[in-house]
């Protein structure tokens, strides 16, 4: 069976490269802040998490604040889309790296997209805007770190 889902991956992947805009997670975007939902960003987390689940791709967390730029990536690790890698990367603290469950997941990133950005929106120091925040989901090979 896992054979199966390998070709089958690998037919999706030719199909990406040459239609890379009818796959369904290109649009899980989302600048931070935001208008949306406490309800919304539940409905929209649930979203992510299937589609990190069945393709090839994995979801991104890039805050900005005046002590530089901190990345949180998540990527499947499992077949069953239970168990997933936790990358962090911190300018100043550098990266690590963790396995944690579907759970974590889910309840990180609704909290995360929840709240406001890492400044309130507010220009801080060195001219950094809050509204630099991000998150979406990409294809998982192009998820590295860029330090």
């Amino acid at each position: 069976m896992s054979s199966e889902r390998e070709q089958q991956r690998s037919r999706l992947h030719g199909e990406q490269t040459e239609q890379p805009s009818d796959e369904p997670w290109t649009d899980l975007e989302l600048t931070i802040p935001h208008n949306r939902s406490p309800t919304s960003i539940v409905s929209f987390v649930e979203c992510v998490l299937v589609e990190l689940t069945h393709e090839d791709v994995g979801a991104e967390v890039v805050s900005t604040s005046v002590a530089g730029v901190k990345r949180t990536q998540f990527i499947v690790v499992d077949g069953t889309g239970q168990r997933f890698q936790k990358r962090y990367f911190d300018e100043r603290l550098g990266r690590h790296e963790t396995t944690v469950s579907r759970e974590t997941v889910r309840d990180e990133l609704v909290s995360r997209l929840t709240h406001q950005s890492s400044l309130g929106g507010e220009v801080g120091q060195n001219d950094v805007d809050g509204s630099q925040d991000r998150f979406c989901v990409k294809p998982a090979r192009e998820l590295r770190f860029q330090e």
